[in-house]
């Protein structure tokens, strides 16, 4: 499948590597393991404490650097015009690159907005001075979208949201959609709802029978079936794995199509009820968490 291309012409592969809850201790060899499978996207983040991991698999993988796409995230405790101009310079040092291919903001916090609205600035910053490709938000809901553009510059280039079979924020991919926002997925295949400590009242997407049918099939698993759902309507997907069979089945999703009727049954399993935090919530929480220098 081909590249997506983004808003400003900037090339996607359509199924990145996520590493979010990898150990620093298994995730050089993952994400070497996605790049040796054929991965070429890599999404990591400054709170997940495995930016340097990172950086060194990506180095052990021995491709060119050119050819990956590095993403990550500034998190809310270093919001501020000066804040995230740091922030940049500590991912940077942890990666050990020069550049961020694409730099985005972790949540909105709304409570404090004026701080996130400064951050994108020195995003906007970032990008003028050729330091990063492509700028973007994560678990941004429509009405953070029109704010933050009301008072930027620069659309951003993708908007990264919790989006699964069973919460497909259809009002967030319109939104998107409607500014030329690329919808990239975390937990594509609903791995929030069958995470460990993430609450005992949750539903695994993966023992959906709509879902296990769709694979039977094909021949596929369920998690493969979710993704090229996300792929075939144009969403970039991040699934995430430190086991290495998982890292590769994940990658496996080209070789076969859904008919419109299967995406159709995978659209109508939406649930509506949100796993990850509430984009809307209080982020104090995120606030106090420092993120170290080194």
């Amino acid at each position: 499948m081909d590249n997506i291309t983004l808003n400003n012409g900037v090339q996607l592969p359509p199924i990145g590597f996520g590493v979010f809850q990898s150990s620093p201790e298994d995730t050089v060899d993952a994400v070497r393991s996605a790049l040796d499978v054929g991965y070429r996207h890599v999404d990591t983040a400054a709170a997940y404490g495995n930016e340097r991991q990172v950086g060194e698999g990506m180095r052990a993988s021995g491709i060119d650097r050119d050819e990956i796409v590095l993403e990550t995230k500034v998190f809310p405790s270093d919001y501020g015009y000066d804040e995230t101009l740091h922030a940049f310079e500590k991912s940077t040092r942890k990666l050990g690159f020069d550049t961020i291919d694409i730099f985005i903001l972790h949540q909105p916090t709304p409570d404090q907005f004026d701080t996130t609205v400064q951050a994108y600035k020195a995003l906007e910053q970032l990008y003028a001075d050729g330091r990063v490709r492509a700028i973007g938000v994560s678990n941004f809901m429509p009405h953070h979208l029109a704010s933050l553009l009301e008072q930027t510059d620069i659309i951003p280039a993708l908007n990264q949201v919790e989006l699964h079979p069973y919460f497909t924020q259809p009002d967030v991919q319109r939104a998107d959609a409607q500014h030329g926002i690329l919808t990239q997925a975390w937990s594509p295949i609903g791995g929030i709802t069958f995470y460990p400590g993430w609450g005992d009242q949750r539903v695994s997407v993966m023992d959906d029978d709509a879902i296990k049918t769709i694979a039977e099939a094909h021949g596929k698993t369920p998690a493969q079936v979710m993704l090229r759902w996300h792929l075939q309507q144009g969403r970039s997907a991040i699934p995430k794995s430190t086991n290495p069979t998982r890292i590769a089945e994940n990658f496996d999703v080209f070789d076969f199509d859904l008919s419109d009727d299967e995406l159709s049954t995978l659209d109508g399993l939406d649930r509506g009820v949100r796993n990850g935090p509430d984009p809307d919530g209080d982020s104090s929480r995120f606030r106090e968490r420092t993120i170290p220098e080194d």
